[in-house]
């Protein structure tokens, strides 16, 4: 008995270290947790990949919390469509479905021990009846905010556009503090009237609405600065930076920061774009590699293969990881987007799984996933790169529970290394390959012990408890 409670406190440790190394809010140290982007472009209407409205993602809970630490929700304000231009934040009926069901999502998701993350967009705003007339918001005991045009940013196009009519020249603010967006008006963060309701919407999202962590989007629109305010404000547990931009200005991003957020990491995304060629030399650190990990940053790193803006866009066909509008289905393409995914889970920093993909492969994925738990790999595990180039790439991650080693490519070798077992061989063609060497003192099942939607493993597989029944990582009721 006092063995096994050693065992649950062990990994009530690792998982909350980020608890225990506060140095930054929202980033949890040695984090294990993988995340799933639960929508794709106009999902709230698409049934590609299967439509993701909160009441079509209830179902699918069982076999997310299985799987998935972490679910990034599309923008739940009120907008219109994606969402990505709201109008109301106090207002969370959107085109994703009603407050009512929002609310059950995030029960199911909390029941199975894993955290919900929101979509934040305090960047721009959407506009009521005219360019410089907003909704309020009304956040309880948080407050009740009315943004006007001496919220705008002065150098917006409200003051410039004929479009803008009655609001041409309205806007007051101070200039822009980051890059314009002109879908929108522009906020102007140095005003402590928009500072405070930043932090009354993050801190409602919370506590109101129970979320767990923030994704701010578009966050080359203002200083860091602001962001961390808001954030220690707040204080998510997780925050993950949109900042799309070269690895050089996402670091200085992450420095204004305060290192107080994590970020995107596309500079990765699209070194990972030299496995769709087979040419696996921008994976080695001392090589080309161009994400986090060659600055020693991993622990800030979100990784990720596609998202919502690169994926089957027509208007940014050139982002796309393997071809605009690629047919998953083909033997070559599955090939390149497994590997991908086994490359971002068996490798430091957060992986963030792409719904198309989890869909269209969800047994392999989830697999991945369970080889990562097994090992307990982290956002800031140790790597060894050892072989890459045309057709290969090798490397040894080490994590809490065990250490993997990851091939890719046709050339790979398949000799098992010494003290190694064979996790997986994947892929239509054997595409990858992953062995793995769990410590002596690794997990014990905790099976008996395990409290409602805690995660466990057992004879080297991912379970996870609900209530009294035990489900797989399918989601398949197992007893």
């Amino acid at each position: 008995m006092r063995k096994s409670i050693l065992s649950i406190l062990l990994i009530i440790c690792f998982a909350g270290a980020g608890a225990l190394r506060a140095e930054n809010v929202g980033v949890p140290a040695e984090c294990e947790d993988v995340m799933l982007q639960a929508f794709y472009w106009d999902s709230y209407k698409l049934t590609k990949y299967g439509r993701t409205k909160w009441i079509d993602l209830l179902p699918d809970t069982a076999a997310i919390t299985a799987n998935f630490d972490l679910v990034w929700f599309p923008p739940s304000a009120k907008g219109g469509g994606v969402g990505y231009s709201p109008k109301q934040m106090s207002s969370q009926d959107s085109d994703w479905g009603s407050r009512t069901k929002l609310t059950q999502l995030i029960e199911a998701l909390h029941a199975g021990n894993t955290k919900a993350i929101a979509d934040i967009i305090v960047n721009h705003r959407g506009n009521n009846s005219s360019w410089c007339n907003f909704f309020s918001d009304n956040f309880g005991e948080f407050g009740t905010y009315q943004l006007t045009a001496e919220h705008i940013c002065k150098n917006d196009e409200v003051n410039s556009s004929t479009q803008a009519g009655s609001c041409k020249g309205a806007a007051t603010g101070a200039n822009d503090t980051g890059t314009n967006f002109d879908g929108a008006r522009d906020l102007d963060h140095t005003s402590e009237f928009v500072q405070n309701w930043v932090k009354a919407y993050t801190k409602w999202m919370l506590r109101v609405m129970q979320y767990d962590g923030f994704r701010y989007d578009m966050t080359r629109g203002f200083r860091g600065t602001y962001l961390s305010m808001y954030n220690e404000e707040a204080k998510p547990y997780l925050s993950v930076s949109e900042y799309w931009e070269s690895l050089t200005n996402t670091v200085n991003h992450l420095k204004a920061t305060n290192y107080n957020t994590m970020v995107f990491d596309f500079p990765l995304k699209y070194s990972l774009s030299g496995i769709a060629t087979s040419s696996y030399g921008k994976l080695n650190r001392d090589k080309a590699l161009d994400g986090l990990r060659k600055q020693g940053l991993e622990r800030y790193s979100v990784t990720f293969i596609d998202n919502h803006d690169t994926f089957e866009r027509s208007d940014n066909q050139g982002g796309e990881f393997i071809s605009y509008n690629a047919d998953l289905s083909t033997a070559s393409v599955k090939d390149k987007i497994l590997q991908a995914n086994a490359y971002i889970l068996m490798m430091p920093g957060v992986p963030c799984v792409f719904w198309p993909h989890w869909k269209s492969y969800q047994s392999e994925i989830n697999e991945l996933i369970a080889i990562r738990k097994r090992a307990g790999l982290h956002s800031e595990s140790e790597v060894t790169d050892e072989t890459s180039g045309l057709n290969l790439y090798s490397a040894t991650i080490k994590g809490h529970r065990g250490s993997v080693v990851l091939r890719l490519g046709s050339k790979r070798s398949t000799d098992v290394p010494e003290g190694y077992d064979l996790a997986v061989e994947g892929g239509e063609r054997g595409a990858y390959t992953i062995f793995i060497k769990e410590n002596a003192q690794g997990i014990e099942d905790i099976e008996g012990g395990a409290q409602r939607g805690q995660k466990f493993m057992k004879d080297g597989k991912l379970f996870i408890r609900h209530g009294e029944n035990v489900y797989d990582i399918l989601g398949n009721k197992i007893q």
